[in-house]
């Protein structure tokens, strides 16, 4: 069955009424489609860092457990950090939703097709890693469990959503890696944060 569902669709819907939820975003087009979405201050967008959205996302899930964390990322990000879902697995941060939005395509570097156009199947290797609760989502009428999923799910929670493959316009959040770091702190932690 191909893909016939829009990425910046199903991001707008997994972000709509996120209340305060934590969202790290991998490099690329999650960003882009989360920026997209709307900028906000709980997102943390990857810059620059591909392959590190999973274990950031754990990183922080593990050092706020009170708080729902989603790692937002694509087909390509994902592989290039496929070895961090066992240690995901192995730690069991129940706080904690991965969605690979996967076009099977690297996006940012020409389109070349990734291993997910080929048959591999990401669900079944984070599954295989140890994560229970892993997911291939493949129509729109499957969004309002996937986002039930990434508010409630005892995590670790995994999904790869299967999206057409297209060339977007890019809408970019700020690249200023201070002024993000600084921002996303301040929201999480508040105004004391400026003093620690």
């Amino acid at each position: 069955m191909s893909a016939t569902m829009k990425r910046r669709d199903v991001v707008k819907t997994l972000l709509a009424e996120r209340g305060d939820l934590l969202v790290v975003t991998g490099l690329g087009s999650a960003t882009w489609d989360a920026a997209a979405a709307g900028d906000h201050v709980l997102t943390f967008p990857m810059w620059g860092a591909m392959g590190n959205a999973a274990m950031v996302g754990l990183g922080l899930a593990l050092a706020r457990p009170e708080r729902r964390v989603l790692v937002l990322t694509g087909d390509g990000e994902m592989l290039m950090g496929i070895g961090s879902l066992a240690t995901i697995a192995v730690q069991k941060p129940a706080n904690l939703a991965i969605v690979v939005i996967d076009n099977e395509h690297f996006g940012e570097t020409g389109m070349q097709k990734t291993h997910t156009a080929h048959g591999m199947d990401m669900a079944a290797v984070a599954k295989g890693c140890g994560i229970a609760d892993s997911h291939v989502v493949r129509s729109a009428a499957e969004l309002p469990a996937l986002v039930k999923a990434t508010r409630t799910a005892r995590g670790p929670y995994f999904a790869q959503v299967k999206v057409v493959a297209e060339k977007l316009a890019l809408t970019l959040p700020p690249r200023d890696g201070g002024l993000l770091k600084a921002r996303f702190r301040r929201a999480l932690l508040g105004e004391s944060a400026d003093t620690q």
